[in-house]
């Protein structure tokens, strides 16, 4: 596989190696080996989880304060504008953002380490979102960051929608990174 570097040291694009013919492909979306080696440390996933979004819909910015979950997080249907938030308030890097296309052609990856917020927009008629968590949801410390917190300065693709983002009333109502850190 090929790793890509972001800029937040631990959050990695990862390509898998694709095989195809005029048959159609084969890729491996899953080794814990070349995962661990990839990303320097062993990491142990517990939960897989599968959403189905129309276009517009705009999920996040995501995370929990206890239990943070490490994502891995893939879409083999679909196109996705995917964004991790470091919200780690001693990290280097808090309040930077990394922003990358998933979709079924380019066939990436985004780790997603614990302690950042997570959230993606739909840019496809629909798009299916698969990722794999360290840790098991737990609503009662379950945030979100506001999405478009201008200190963010997310560039979110929203020329590709005809119409205003779909959230919900909670990623609506999210904190900012300055009421996150009061």
């Amino acid at each position: 596989m090929n790793v890509i570097k972001t800029a937040i040291a631990d959050v990695f694009i990862l390509e898998p190696k694709v095989f195809g013919d005029a048959r159609g492909f084969f890729l491996e979306s899953w080794n814990a080996q070349a995962f661990n080696a990839a990303i320097g440390h062993e990491v142990a996933f517990v939960q897989d989880n599968h959403s189905r979004s129309r276009k517009g819909v705009l999920r996040g910015l995501h995370f929990q304060r206890v239990r943070p979950q490490g994502k891995l997080v893939r879409v083999p249907i679909g196109r996705v504008y995917d964004v991790a938030v470091d919200i780690r308030p001693d990290s280097p890097t808090f309040g930077q953002h990394v922003g990358t296309e998933l979709n079924e052609d380019n066939h990436r990856q985004l780790w997603i380490p614990p302690g950042l917020a997570h959230g993606f927009l739909v840019l496809s008629e629909s798009a299916d979102f698969l990722y794999k968590t360290t840790d098991f949801y737990h609503p009662a410390s379950e945030a979100t960051l506001l999405w478009n917190d201008p200190a963010l300065k997310i560039d979110w693709p929203l020329h590709e929608l005809s119409d205003e983002p779909l959230l919900t009333d909670k990623d609506r109502q999210g904190l900012t990174l300055a009421e996150l850190l009061a």
